[in-house]
């Protein structure tokens, strides 16, 4: 096993496990009038992508159906916060704090990384459950029903289990590989 292997396997259990808390923490951010728009764009893309019935990697498959809802928040959290003044706006850090983790995914996906950049970043286009990003980042009340949705998510979510395996992270770059757009 190499070291980024140990790396990925000690860290992407506890993402799995903290997947609902890191949504909720994003939503909380999302209702934040401070945060620049462009910002929220890519908060809201990455926590409408929760909600997108064709995942990259399927919900139920073996544990790693949730890890893309992780990546994908933390690559759209590394997005938010190159955002000028976005810092300045998150008060509590969640940017910073799941930015931080970009590192290590772009270590794992090496040239397959910056793929998953552009899905996530193009992710602000595109709309899940019958509504936009643009609908939910323009419009406060869409923003606040589309809030309520992400804590009643979260409320339900029960984290699966990642077994440390070398195997799942062979498969976790095999779909990625596969299913992210050229």
């Amino acid at each position: 096993m190499t070291e980024l292997d140990t790396r990925c396997l000690d860290a992407f259990p506890q993402w799995i496990r903290s997947l609902a808390d890191d949504a909720t923490a994003l939503a909380q951010l999302l209702s934040t009038d401070s945060l620049p728009q462009d910002a929220r764009s890519f908060v809201a893309g990455g926590l409408n992508y929760v909600f997108k019935s064709l995942d990259l990697i399927p919900d139920g498959l073996e544990g790693l159906g949730f890890l893309d809802d992780a990546f994908v928040l933390r690559v759209a959290a590394g997005l938010a916060v190159g955002v000028p003044t976005a810092k300045d706006a998150d008060m509590r850090g969640v940017l910073t704090k799941l930015s931080n983790d970009t590192g290590l995914i772009e270590e794992l996906l090496g040239k397959d990384n910056e793929r998953l950049v552009r899905y996530v970043r193009d992710l602000t286009k595109g709309a899940a459950r019958g509504r936009s990003v643009s609908e939910i980042v323009e419009d406060a009340a869409v923003r606040s029903a589309f809030v309520s949705e992400i804590h009643g998510w979260a409320k339900s979510y029960t984290a699966p289990s990642f077994s440390r395996d070398e195997k799942n992270l062979v498969k976790l770059k095999s779909f990625l590989s596969t299913k992210l757009p050229a």
